[in-house]
């Protein structure tokens, strides 16, 4: 007998027949609306953008505003909350104005911050004698070491017009320490400005860390006769002596090899890094280990709650009778104090201890310690503490990362255990539960930070997702715990078999990151995109963490933004804020004129607009007073670097066959070949800064750093007496 098919079931018969119908407008407008509702319930998510937002515009100003309007726009977005919080208005008008008012209150709180940090701001630059105690040692520059100073007296300054910090590069070899009294005669001038039009204003940074003037000396310091420092200033200097001393002794344990990274990971000072190592960290995605961060506190913290959580659980008698947990939380949180005081306290520290101190707290108040609204608590803190942190691209990577990282743990499914297995069997299941757990936590991380390293730093690490993975266990389980016990065990003489155990792991971790720096294209110059771009795909990252449901993909290609925005044409010229050095665009190429002079503002405007930076002089006629065009460029330029007078014969030459004609002096130029050649001079940059040119058909188009600035308390310093 041939069997006969099975009739369906009814339920399966309905299935079969149904049509594929696709969900309609209505049903369409229903599932938003249901989705709009339900983000209601965590509309506090929503206000460290707002008020973020608030504190990013009013750094964006080109001019001051005055407290008493940002005051009044304050307070009076505080009248719909008041008025509607007791009415049966729908309560998403309610959670609206509450967002506005917290974005008010952003621009008030960095208004607030700027009156509290004014300070005098050194002008023109020029010689100074200075007698001053030294706080601090500065990451070294170029050319040197850096020191941070407390001037007392400097000639031909009052009081009152005396910066509170001074940034000033030594000589090398010359490095004194936190706490000494000097003097000496260096070269002093305000904070650099952009280094080109719209670029980071690192001026901005030296006014909220009280800086007023940098420069330099070739002098060798001398020890000075100074009355005792306040009080606040001696406990600083020395927190910041026993901090470089203990730099010192932990690099004398590890070894030079090993030195600069330990040093740096241990106590924030770069003294002793080597230029090679950073270039390797860098280029291999792995700079990030440097500074001290989010991923250290993390560990530290971790590392010594999860200690004290065993050690109490080997005693059955005592983890029966108190709060392990509790206690392990406090012993967390003051191991995160002490390291932000063994740090420095840098701003990067200090955000990061802030988010790992809200984690502790909330253990202690019996919350999850991992939450989206404890991270929006934290930094809700940060922007009330540091508002200027919201343009620090560190501050946004680091919210980024970690949003995504506690939106990514929300929604990780849980691996079930077996009541009953193998210890083999369990020893696999946790290690790939751990490897997949670190990839999607790498990747996730790079993925949010990518953006913003990409926009800003304008290097994109093509193996950094690989590197991080497979240094991850060497410098969370490894490195980090190891230089900690080091570090507290120098100073009673038990710390040098961890510090051994920390060079040892730091010297594999560096042969890596050398490994992947020096592979095929292991970096991926990326030009700037628009300004505009880096907040929308902010807001498009964020949106995808934060929204509760399948909408929240819709931030995709708003958080892809800098990566697929079209770039602009580049300027055809860079010149330098103070006219000494300039930059000719080639096709992919930046020609460098004068390659020994600002070579890092060089360097940063070539690789913001994606440009490969090459010494160009063997093109011109050059020296270290001028440069006269000889060779083919695609834009002719002459430059005089000095702000000497330029005697007439040398005027000539400058001019001739010149399309462009750059003078540091302020000197004009009247001889009859100079002409038809644009002329730039001293005058010109001092009022405008920087600049961009760009060639518009058969004439020139000049974008100016200034006017982008604008009138700031960073970018106007008082006149000087």
């Amino acid at each position: 007998m041939v069997p006969q098919p099975r009739e369906p079931a009814p339920v399966a018969r309905r299935l079969i027949m149904r049509p594929l119908r696709l969900p309609s407008l209505s049903d369409l407008r229903s599932d938003v609306a249901a989705q709009a509702r339900s983000q209601l319930a965590w509309w506090m998510l929503w206000t460290p953008l707002a008020m973020g937002g608030g504190c990013a515009v009013y750094f964006t100003l080109v001019v001051e505003p005055p407290l008493w309007l940002l005051t009044s726009v304050f307070l009076t977005s505080l009248i719909p909350v008041i008025l509607l919080r007791n009415t049966q208005q729908s309560r998403v008008l309610v959670v609206l104005a509450t967002l506005i008012g917290f974005f008010a209150g952003g621009m008030l709180v960095a208004k607030v911050r700027t009156l509290r940090v004014a300070a005098p701001v050194l002008g023109a630059t020029r010689p100074y004698f200075i007698q001053a105690w030294v706080v601090d040692l500065a990451s070294p520059g170029t050319t040197g070491g850096r020191v941070i100073l407390a001037p007392v007296r400097i000639s031909g300054l009052p009081p009152l017009a005396t910066p509170n910090r001074l940034r000033i590069t030594l000589p090398p070899g010359t490095l004194p320490s936190p706490g000494d009294p000097v003097e000496l005669t260096a070269v002093l001038g305000s904070p650099p400005p952009p280094a080109s039009p719209g670029s980071y204003d690192f001026a901005r940074d030296a006014y909220f860390d009280g800086i007023g003037g940098v420069g330099f000396t070739r002098a060798v310091l001398a020890e000075s006769d100074l009355s005792p420092a306040p009080l606040r200033l001696r406990i600083e200097m020395a927190i910041n002596r026993t901090r470089w001393r203990l730099a010192q002794d932990i690099a004398r344990t590890v070894g030079p090899q090993s030195a600069g990274l330990a040093a740096a990971m241990t106590t924030g000072h770069e003294a002793f890094m080597q230029p090679e190592t950073e270039t390797a960290l860098r280029n291999s995605g792995l700079a990030h280990i440097i500074s001290i961060s989010g991923l250290h506190m993390a560990i530290v913290g971790g590392f010594v709650f999860f200690a004290f959580r065993g050690l109490i659980a080997l005693v059955p008698a005592v983890a029966l009778r108190v709060p392990g947990k509790k206690i392990a939380a406090v012993a967390g949180l003051i191991a995160v104090l002490s390291y932000l005081v063994l740090s420095g306290a840098p701003a990067p520290a200090q955000r990061a201890a802030i988010t790992a101190g809200v984690a502790f707290i909330a253990i202690l108040f019996d919350r999850r310690a991992v939450t989206l609204h404890a991270l929006a608590l934290a930094a809700l803190l940060i922007l009330l503490l540091h508002p200027e942190a919201i343009v620090n691209p560190g501050f946004q990577m680091s919210f980024a990362a970690t949003a995504a990282l506690v939106a990514l743990v929300e929604v990780w499914p849980r691996p079930v255990r077996e009541i009953q297995a193998p210890l083999l069997i369990r020893l696999i299941q946790g290690a790939g539960v751990w490897l997949g757990a670190s990839l999607g936590a790498s990747f996730v991380a790079g993925l949010a930070t990518g953006p913003i390293a990409m926009q800003n730093f304008n290097r994109v690490a093509v193996y950094g997702l690989a590197a991080n993975l497979v240094t991850e266990a060497l410098s969370s389980f490894v490195i980090m715990p190891a230089l900690a016990l080091g570090a507290v065990g120098q100073p009673l003489g038990f710390g040098a078999p961890f510090l051994t155990v920390a060079g040892w792991g730091i010297g594999i971790l560096q042969s890596v990151a050398a490994w992947f720096a020096a592979l095929p294209g292991a970096v991926w110059l990326a030009p700037s995109a628009p300004d505009i771009a880096l907040p929308i795909a902010f807001i498009g990252m964020l949106f995808i963490c934060l929204w509760r449901g399948s909408l929240r993909w819709l931030g995709i290609p708003f958080a892809l933004c800098v990566a697929i925005w079209p770039r602009p044409t580049p300027a055809d010229i860079w010149i330098a804020d103070d006219g000494g050095a300039a930059v000719i665009r080639d096709h992919g190429r930046a020609l460098a004129m004068r390659p020994d002079a600002r070579a890092f503002a060089a360097d940063v405007w070539s690789r913001r607009r994606g440009l490969v930076l090459e010494d160009a002089s063997a093109r011109f006629d050059c020296n270290r007073y001028r440069c006269f065009v000889t060779g083919p460029t695609p834009v002719r330029v002459s430059g005089w670097w000095t702000r000497r007078h330029i005697p007439p014969a040398q005027e000539a030459r400058l001019c001739l066959n010149a399309q462009i004609v750059v003078v540091r002096s302020e000197q004009h130029l009247t001889n009859p070949a100079c002409a038809s050649a644009m002329i730039l001079t001293g005058a010109d940059f001092a009022r405008g800064g920087s600049a961009e040119i760009y060639r518009r058909g058969r004439g020139w188009h000049i974008v100016w750093a200034e006017p982008l600035r604008g009138r700031r308390p960073w970018t106007a310093p008082p006149p000087m007496p």
